[in-house]
């Protein structure tokens, strides 16, 4: 299947949560002078028009990038997604909306390189002459040219599959952004093996996996189907504008799986995390959560046959569970200043932003060791 197009979705709540961390990631490979590579495996048209088109019929960037754009009270850690996207805006106006390769391009340097893959034929085309298009404009400002070929290579094909074939990168350094659109379900399976085999060729890598929350049992699993995967660290957030809907459908909530994630990003999410959930936040069941953790390889002697074998051992007790409604979190501890409100089952009262203050039960997240 390939109806879905992005342009529907451009700068909605879930973008903001993907670009913004997206952003950080590179900025952090960024602060060493080698040379990385940034792979997107599903690239989609690389910019959005948010006056015309796609765009206009549900308004989902009014979920998003809308109540932020004309805010004097954005985090410092945030500011640098939002200057990105107000650059291509010259006007004031909110008028386009970057895709994942176009944020890459102007955070990323001339000796960086980027590898976009596009499995729609009609997105294909529309990225390649964006960026030809950015090419020229740059060329008339006397900005850095785009470099094709070498520094930006754009393949028409599947991503699951083209990613194979560029690990690892010259320079061993690099990060995947892995977000396709999960139209069907496999697209769950795919990322996973996906994963798997990416570690395998590559595995000091940083990996980035986007996905939505959804009711289907596909989506839920999803997550703690990566914690699964042996490696040295992962760090999982999501953000959710609202309760889910009646009848089901409707994005409300999104997810950002992070596998090899750089040491700075839990802190940065702590002070940007309760910003994004009280400025974007619909109702009571705006709330956001951050787990971090790993997962260990351990090596056991058979009883039966003189060998070792591998077993996969989720590290819980390094796992640290964060959520929050509208303007902070919860953490169960005998000094929690609200514990009475806690054991009692109801959070204490927060500003949801809407004018008016309430209360609802606290859903605390706890460690567990396996």
């Amino acid at each position: 299947m390939l109806s879905y197009r992005h342009g529907f979705h451009a700068g909605n709540h879930a973008d903001v949560l993907k670009h913004f961390v997206l952003i950080e990631l590179l900025n952090y490979l960024g602060q060493k002078e080698t040379a990385y590579t940034y792979v997107d495996t599903h690239s989609g048209a690389g910019l959005y028009s948010l006056d015309t088109g796609y765009a206009t019929k549900n308004a989902e960037f009014e979920t998003g990038i809308g109540p932020l754009w004309d805010r004097e009270d954005i985090p410092a850690a945030l500011q640098a997604y939002l200057n990105l996207v107000k650059a291509m805006n010259p006007s004031g106006k909110m008028r386009y909306y970057p895709g994942s390769p176009y944020c890459a391009n102007e955070v990323m340097r001339s000796q960086d390189r980027l590898r976009l893959f596009e499995l729609h034929p009609s997105e294909i085309k529309i990225l390649s002459e964006n960026f030809r298009k950015l090419e020229a404009h740059k060329a008339e400002q006397g900005e850095r040219q785009i470099v094709r070929g070498k520094r930006i290579m754009i393949n028409a094909g599947d991503g699951f599959e083209g990613l194979k074939a560029i690990l690892p990168p010259p320079s061993r350094r690099g990060l995947v952004l892995i977000d396709p659109p999960y139209e069907v379900k496999d697209d769950y399976r795919k990322v996973r093996a996906c994963l798997e085999d990416a570690l395998v060729r590559f595995p000091t890598g940083t990996y980035a996996v986007w996905y939505p929350v959804l009711s289907r049992i596909e989506s839920k699993q999803l997550p703690e189907r990566l914690k699964r995967i042996p490696v040295n660290g992962w760090l999982n957030v999501t953000l959710s504008i609202s309760g889910p809907s009646p009848d089901g459908f409707g994005l409300h909530s999104s997810g950002m799986f992070i596998i090899n994630p750089p040491w700075t990003l839990e802190a940065t999410l702590r002070e940007v995390m309760p910003y994004l959930t009280r400025v974007l936040g619909k109702d009571t069941g705006a709330r956001y959560e951050i787990t971090s953790g790993d997962t260990e390889i351990v090596r056991v002697k058979s009883p039966v046959r003189n060998s070792d074998r591998t077993q996969t051992v989720r590290n819980a007790t390094n796992a640290s569970g964060r959520e929050g409604g509208a303007s902070g979190s919860l953490r169960t501890n005998n000094n929690h200043p609200n514990r009475q409100s806690v054991r009692n089952g109801t959070a204490p009262s927060r500003d949801l932003g809407q004018g008016k203050r309430t209360a609802r039960p606290a859903n605390l997240a706890k460690s567990r060791t396996r």
